[in-house]
């Protein structure tokens, strides 16, 4: 495996690269994170939703997500949570701030689209009448939830998670097989969605997700509840801005800048040669 100062060397050339993408490149890669982490929300909704212990249900939930994050780190995808790293190679004068804040924006814009269509297909596709719409109840009480968090609250869980999520993306750059990387970003994921912790882009499908199910009355009928705080204000005002905000102080601060002080700040940015720091026979 890679040591941690070789993850960090290793990861100046792949922050610089990710700003150097086309808009469209950033866009459609972001459909597709978007997509991943939304499904993974799917199963994690649905997979747990006629459990009655509650930790346990939640414990379900959590080993079902981290599929999210595999597919965006393997299948090839941007997603912005993770992408909060690039401020590495910003600080090695590799990237400008101007490059890392566009990539952002239109893997975010991306990650958005990804996410709200997958909530929009499984709503309307009847996936969660699942369960006798017990899956429907429990997609709406989870937005529900997410909008009901103080603005306080909703940051600091935002900065729990995605100091998990870089730390989760960390590990993987460690691990030089597929197995390696998988088995490296699942406890630090499952961690952050045992815990409650609140991540933007996952939120972009729960919330849309919970929105269009409480459209349905048959699925209102099953949550039993009221829903009236669910509004799309809610959801940006209420719950994105300040886990978006969290999000970036996480990662970008706690994860990328920390790693930055403790590995490269001496200027240690050149790897050492051949894989894990051996040197390549002639």
């Amino acid at each position: 495996m890679n040591s941690p100062k070789e993850v960090a060397q290793n990861y100046i050339a792949t922050g610089t690269a990710k700003t150097k993408y086309p808009i469209s490149k950033m866009l459609l890669l972001g459909v597709l994170a978007g997509m991943f982490i939304a499904l993974a929300g799917v199963g994690a909704t649905i997979a747990p939703a006629t459990m009655l212990t509650a930790s346990a249900a939640k414990l379900v939930g959590a080993a079902v997500f981290p599929a999210g994050l595999a597919m965006v780190l393997l299948a090839g995808s941007e997603l912005f949570t993770g992408n909060c790293l690039i401020i590495i190679s910003v600080l090695e004068k590799e990237a400008k701030v101007a490059a890392m804040l566009k990539n952002w924006l239109f893997v975010y814009i991306g990650n958005f689209i990804g996410s709200i269509l997958v909530a929009a297909l499984t709503v309307y596709s009847g996936t969660f009448s699942l369960f006798g719409d017990a899956a429907a109840a429990s997609i709406i009480k989870t937005a529900v939830a997410k909008v009901s968090l103080s603005f306080p609250d909703a940051l600091l869980r935002g900065i729990l998670c995605n100091f998990l999520v870089c730390v989760a993306v960390w590990m993987t750059f460690a691990a030089k097989d597929v197995a390696g990387k998988v088995a490296g970003l699942f406890f630090p994921i499952m961690l952050f969605v045992v815990c409650g912790f609140e991540h933007s882009i996952a939120n972009m499908f729960y919330i849309p997700a919970g929105l269009f199910a409480s459209g349905n009355t048959a699925y209102m009928a099953a949550y039993g509840g009221s829903a009236s705080a669910l509004t799309w204000g809610a959801m940006f005002v209420k719950n994105l801005i300040p886990v978006t905000l969290g999000n970036i102080i996480g990662g970008m601060v706690l994860v990328g800048m920390g790693y930055w002080y403790i590995y490269l700040h001496d200027g240690g940015k050149k790897a050492p040669s051949g894989a894990g720091g051996k040197k390549k026979k002639k």
